[in-house]
Parts: structure tokens; sequence; C-alpha cells
């Protein structure tokens, strides 16, 4: 078989969810780039419409629908209008996330990193930690198990879920609940890897490290922090979407066809710690 053939998505029917902006927007054109019938599930109208009529108008097959992925009965009936509109469904990108708010230092990186009372955990509020874990967490076991009802029938299918190198690498920036929605949502996709392996449906993790994104309020795009960052990254630099699309083909694609239950950090080397 040709590489080009490995790697090939075309005519495929892709459901991204959190796919209208960010690292899930970036799967979504990696996939149809190449050639894939996408749907943009996401919790943002504006964005849904905006995407949607700039992908289409670039000649990919795009369509778009408002998701919110605490309601698990929507995700079904998305899913099934997908299928429908594509006529099948191959990959399942299980995106979707929220920031979970101020962790208890301040600044992501430097040689002072001030401790932030509102990040404290005894300041962290039942409503803060159920919402993250709903979205982060509930809205990813959903989504899997949307993708298996439709997938295990036909005996193929793939499902890429975005964790985050936080599942396993405290991050005190971070919220708490994120971390922990994250590493559980790693063993989960280990668990639903190991069902669904007989079924010829593969199940992995794409963890991120530090991106550009709206999350957060959009703090990523501050070039202050973009800096500090850069040079805690061995590769001196942070990431973008654009730097995730190759890894999200591969794992989308027959090239990734034994590969099951894995979780695969993208993040320029951070968690290696900073070299120079």
């Amino acid at each position: 078989m040709k590489i080009g053939e490995l790697f090939s998505v075309s005519g495929y029917g892709v459901i991204v969810t959190g796919g209208a902006s960010g690292l899930g927007l970036g799967y979504a054109e990696a996939l149809a780039e190449n050639g894939a019938r996408v749907s943009l599930l996401d919790v943002d109208p504006a964005r849904i419409a905006e995407e949607t009529r700039r992908l289409t108008s670039l000649g990919f097959a795009v369509r778009g629908e408002v998701v919110d992925v605490r309601d698990h009965a929507a995700i079904d009936r998305a899913f099934d209008a997908a299928l429908a509109a594509h006529g099948r469904l191959d990959v399942v990108f299980a995106n979707a996330g929220i920031d979970s708010g101020p962790g208890f230092m301040g600044s992501w990186a430097g040689a002072q990193r001030p401790r932030n009372p509102d990040g404290a955990l005894e300041r962290y509020s039942d409503e803060r930690w159920n919402r993250v874990i709903d979205v982060n967490l509930n809205g990813i076991f959903a989504t899997l198990r949307a993708g298996a009802r439709i997938m295990r029938p036909q005996r193929s299918g793939r499902m890429i879920v975005t964790t985050s190198v936080a599942a396993y690498q405290c991050e005190p920036a971070i919220g708490a609940a994120y971390m922990a929605a994250k590493a559980g949502a790693a063993h989960l996709m280990r668990s639903v890897a190991q069902e669904l392996a007989a079924d010829q449906i593969t199940v992995n993790a794409i963890a991120p490290g530090f991106f550009v994104t709206n999350i957060g309020g959009g703090h990523a795009k501050q070039a202050s922090v973009q800096h500090a960052m850069s040079r805690a990254i061995p590769m001196h630099r942070v990431g973008f979407p654009e730097d995730i699309k190759g890894l999200a083909l591969f794992l989308a694609s027959r090239a990734s066809a034994y590969l099951t239950g894995q979780q695969i950090s993208i993040d320029g080397g951070w968690v290696l710690g900073a070299a120079d």
C-alpha cells in the first residue's frame, strides 16, 4: 500500500465535539482538507455558523450543529443526524472541554510563581468542580458511548479523545478539576479501547501541552505568556492548532490501525523539563 493511501481519509464521516475553535477546529480542518465529511458539534452557535461557512466556501464538506456535551440525549441525536448526513461514521474526536479556572499558582512559568488564593483547594466550590467534570469527563463518556453505539455494529471506527499532559503531570496554574477530569478521561479511553478492540475499533488520546487556543479566556494568546512558556519548552516555542493536524490525521487513518489504548503527548518536549 502506498503511503498516501495509508493516510487517506477521503470520504470518511467524521464528528468533532468542540469543533468550532481551537484544537477541535484543527482536527476538523485536517480531516476536511483531506476529503473527509465533517460535522462540527459545538456549544457556540456564532462560531459554528462562521466556521462552517468559511470551510464550505473553501470547498470542504463540513456541517455544524449546536450541541452542549452536558446534554447526553442531544449528543445521541447529533450523532444520528451526522450519520444520516454523511452516510457513514468512521472517526469521532471527543474533544469538547472547558477551562477550570485558576490553580493555586498565579503564573504559568518563571523562577517566581506566586501563590494564588483564588485557586486554593479550600476555595474550590462544588459548582466549579462539577461543571468541569461534567464537560471534560462526563461529556467524553457520552461521546464515546454514542460512537460505540454506531461503530460496534459496523465493526470499524476510530475514536480520539483530547486529554492533556495535565492528565499525568500536575500543573499548579490550572484548577484541580481539570487535571482530575483529564486523568479520568485518559483511563476511560484505555478501558473503552480494551472493550472495543475485538470489534476493530481503535480508541486513543491526544495529550496536548501548551497550545494557543481560546480556552481559559485566551490567556495563551498573550505575548508575555508565550514568551515565558517558550523558555520552559525545549523546542523554545508554544504549540498552535496547525501543529496537531498530522497526529490527528494519523490516528484517524488506516496508518494507526494496530494502535489502540495509547495516549500520545504533543508538547514540544515540555514535560521533559527545561533544557537550556
